[in-house]
């Protein structure tokens, strides 16, 4: 049995009593919650399923993830056979959703479940968080869901929420113990399940970041910081640092035979395992150009003629930006080296798509096609 923690009435009461709270969410809830795949039978009871629904929902919104969900079990049936699929093939099939290393951590969490318990996702907390890119709040996403095990979560939409229920004076961020009480007291034991893709809902479609729609919501009469009209300024927020530019030389370096090199980035690290255009950051007081030709030689000791711009491509990461400036090259001499990546080929237009590419990386390929359609 799993015993409510007394930690939420020493931090941080609530407004009015759990129970309270919990009906008033529910009611709620069986009106307006959300109608997705995850959540209804079959799939809610297969933990499989229901696991990665949560990963790919970590920082990436459900309409981005409608899409790619039933196309991941067409590939990956089960567990054994996600657990067995060559890691190529499972970046593959995460394509454009972004943040890699959950693909990676996906695929090596299937090989462990099936080692240390039998192609079961495992049902306890402990094991649950000893699988490689599960934290508290997945882990109690999956078994409250799974399982119906009253486990509280505390993702970005909960914790707005709960922040403005008890009109959290600091940041979350400074504030996590008494957020993870908040959530602990309110979380149901007969309806855990329930409960807890509730708080998420209302945080998405109600309690929102901007414009929270408080009069639809089921907590405005207890909610503290609606009472003392501060939801615009709950959460508190802190200060950002400026987001880092980088400028990006990139080329693509065509053969004779029209064919097209591209490199394996290193297994781990930022877009780990994935395919790219070779290139790198542009030094200050260097052109574009001689910033291709030197990270080339680098990168794959090779040299090249650099050609006409093909495109530029901005895109934008969690911590940083890049503007790529992408160049058709020519491929002079020297045969292609794996000095700072993991494998190196040529490759055809035809045969691009079979490789995991990043998002940015995509729009690059879709303007080779238009460029050379006969390709």
């Amino acid at each position: 049995m799993i015993l409510r923690s007394s930690i939420a009435e020493t931090l941080e009461p609530l407004p009015v009593s759990a129970a309270v709270l919990q009906r008033s969410l529910l009611d709620w809830y069986d009106r307006h919650g959300r109608d997705l795949p995850w959540r209804t039978p079959p799939d809610v009871l297969d933990p499989y399923r229901v696991w990665v629904s949560e990963i790919a929902l970590q920082q990436t919104q459900v309409k981005t993830v409608l899409p790619y969900y039933q196309r991941w079990f067409d590939r990956f049936p089960t567990i054994a056979d996600l657990a067995q699929a060559d890691l190529q093939a499972v970046l593959k099939a995460w394509e454009g959703l972004g943040y890699y290393s959950r693909a990676r951590n996906l695929h090596r969490a299937a090989q462990l479940v099936m080692e240390r318990h039998g192609g079961q996702f495992p049902r306890t907390l402990a094991e649950a968080l000893a699988l490689p890119g599960i934290g508290r709040t997945t882990a109690g996403g999956i078994l409250s869901s799974a399982f119906n095990l009253p486990l509280p979560i505390l993702d970005g939409n909960v914790k707005r929420v709960l922040a403005r229920l008890i009109a959290l004076p600091v940041a979350p961020a400074k504030a996590l113990d008494r957020l993870w009480a908040a959530s602990e007291a309110v979380v149901s034991f007969d309806r855990p399940r329930d409960l807890n893709q509730a708080l998420m809902d209302l945080g998405a479609t109600v309690c929102t970041a901007r414009k929270p729609a408080c009069l639809v919501c089921p907590w405005m009469a207890y909610c503290q910081a609606y009472q003392t009209n501060q939801q615009q300024q709950i959460p508190v927020s802190e200060p950002k640092a400026p987001i880092p530019h980088k400028v990006i030389g990139v080329a693509v370096i065509r053969n004779p035979q029209g064919q097209i090199l591209i490199d394996r980035r290193p297994a781990e690290g930022l877009l780990g395992g994935l395919w790219e255009f070779p290139g790198g950051k542009v030094e200050p007081n260097e052109s574009i150009a001689d910033c291709i030709r030197r990270e080339i030689q680098e990168e794959l000791g090779i040299e090249i003629a650099v050609g006409e711009e093909l495109i530029v491509v901005d895109h934008a990461y969690t911590h940083f930006k890049v503007s790529l400036h992408v160049h058709l090259c020519e491929h002079l001499q020297g045969e292609p080296q794996a000095i700072e990546c993991d494998e190196v080929r040529w490759v055809t237009l035809a045969e691009i798509d079979q490789f995991p590419f990043p998002k940015a990386n995509t729009t690059i390929i879709e303007a080779l096609k238009q460029r050379f359609p006969d390709a």
